[in-house]
């Protein structure tokens, strides 16, 4: 993270007007020129900007302006968070148009077609539609089977290439599983 604080001009406006720190307090601490903050102090530079107040912006407190204003050696120490970012994906149901509704069983049926290992649960889950729909487009039975036109789930952005490739990986899985598990059978 920079040290610099955020709108270091406007900042730096803000700290002559409303502080006693010296220009070399502000300079060093908005990364300016100590001649800046002389100008912005006569009103020669930064004619017109507002000032942005540091201490809303969370990047000083008010303690720390005054323990500096006491002190003309102690320089200004801007305010850091650590945040913590976690990795995980929550997976969040996206909204889908009223026009792009009619994708959902067109996509279905091009999951069946293309990838033929996955389960209707799988599809129903990557697609947003019931597992009803999806055995239904398997059958031939859906109510609309007429009327669908296979169309690739990704490029119309349904869910992601990442999304398709786990859930095939999860199938090729469990079919691997089933395999084993039949030839257990046949030897005992």
């Amino acid at each position: 993270m920079s040290n610099t604080p955020l709108m270091p001009m406007a900042t730096a406006v803000w700290l002559v007007e409303n502080t006693t720190l010296t220009f070399k307090q502000i300079a060093d601490f908005c990364k300016l020129h100590e001649v800046e903050v002389q100008g912005i102090a006569d009103g020669d530079v930064g004619k017109g900007i507002v000032g942005y107040n540091p201490i809303i912006a969370g990047q000083l407190t008010r303690d720390e302006i005054e323990h500096s204003s006491k002190d003309q050696n102690r320089p200004l120490q801007i305010n850091t968070y650590d945040y913590e970012i976690s990795a995980e994906n929550k997976k969040a149901k996206k909204y889908v148009p009223l026009s792009k509704r009619q994708d959902k069983p067109d996509s279905a049926l091009w999951l069946l077609k293309n990838h033929p290992t996955l389960k209707d649960s799988q599809i129903a889950n990557l697609v947003g539609v019931t597992k009803n729909s999806v055995t239904a487009i398997r059958n031939k039975s859906y109510w609309n089977f007429n009327n669908l036109n296979s169309k690739d789930p990704v490029s119309i952005g349904l869910f992601t290439q990442k999304d398709l490739i786990e859930a095939i990986e999860k199938a090729e899985r469990r079919i691997k599983r089933e395999k084993k598990q039949k030839e257990k059978d046949k030897k005992e």
